[in-house]
């Protein structure tokens, strides 16, 4: 009997990762695709975000050459088929995203959700709030995202921020740039529970003693909005702001947060491919990895 040798193209999941390492029997580390776009107020496309950072997540080198050696096999990480939005609109959406995400927290899993517009960040701090009360968001953003409501929505995009205070959690902002009145009158009157480093703190540095006190020894729920990076590194976003952080600034911060605190949960939403033009999602892709890294993969 003849033997041939027969190729077959990446697997479509996260880092396009072979059985042995996405085993969901195995995989410490879970991604979540959440396709969600409802409430978006400018540039459409969120809902493709997930399954174009999972595609472009398939060329990304799973070595680290800091560390010397391949977080993702060590890890193990498992892709979660995409969690289907609710006919019943963004509160019942919501609700379901936060089902999933208890589900794969309980069992004992480091949970990455990929969005899809940063609504879903409700869904997955609901999850955590239910077993880390006292949590900490570390939101990295160019909106604040704290309005009580928007275009008649409470859960809109816009609101995300406003309902994650609402679970009890400390709101730690890095790189914002733009706010309206009311958020301005929220962060004066809430100095406790929001601490904001504006983009122009970041780049000054003041941000990273503060943000290692805020979240020392406590739970966290890393939330990246990709226009909180320069448009330059990542255009594809629905709300490009000019002024954002950089690549290292960003890498930075998710190191404070792991190095200070305890990483629960992370989510990479707001991405909106540009068709034929693929250095958003490969950006978006490469910072996922560095952050699963970050969080999740002790020093070698």
């Amino acid at each position: 009997m003849r033997h041939h040798a027969y190729e077959f193209s990446t697997p479509e999941n996260f880092l396009g990762l072979d059985a042995a390492a996405s085993d969901p029997a195995t995989s410490r580390v879970v991604v979540l695709p959440i396709p969600y776009e409802a409430t978006v107020s400018f540039g459409q496309g969120t809902r493709e975000g997930p399954r174009a950072i999972i595609h472009a997540s398939r060329q990304v080198e799973l070595y680290d050459r800091w560390r010397g050696d391949e977080p993702a096999l060590m890890l193990g990480i498992h892709t979660l088929p995409a969690l289907a939005p609710s006919a019943a609109g963004p509160e019942a959406t919501v609700m379901a995203i936060a089902a999933c995400a208890a589900e794969q927290l309980a069992a004992g899993k480091h949970l990455v959700a990929l969005g899809g517009e940063h609504t879903i960040s409700v869904g997955i701090a609901q999850a955590v709030a239910r077993d880390h009360p006292g949590f900490v968001v570390v939101q990295i953003d160019a909106h604040a995202d704290l309005r009580d409501d928007y275009e008649g929505s409470r859960f809109s995009h816009a609101c995300a921020a406003r309902r994650m205070l609402e679970l009890g959690a400390t709101i730690v902002q890095l790189g914002i740039r733009s706010v309206c009145p009311e958020e301005m009158a929220l962060i004066a009157a809430e100095p406790e529970r929001i601490a904001v480093a504006f983009a122009e703190d970041v780049h000054a540095g003041w941000h990273r003693e503060r943000l290692a006190a805020l979240v020392r020894d406590r739970p966290v729920f890393l939330t990246i909005d990709l226009d909180g990076l320069d448009p330059t590194l990542i255009p594809a976003t629905g709300t490009p702001e000019p002024g954002g952080l950089s690549w290292e600034q960003v890498l930075e911060i998710i190191g404070i947060v792991a190095a200070h605190g305890r990483i629960v949960a992370l989510d990479c939403v707001e991405l909106a491919p540009i068709p034929g033009h693929h250095v958003s999602e490969f950006v978006a892709a490469k910072l996922v990895y560095q952050a699963i890294t970050r969080a999740w993969a002790p020093a070698p």
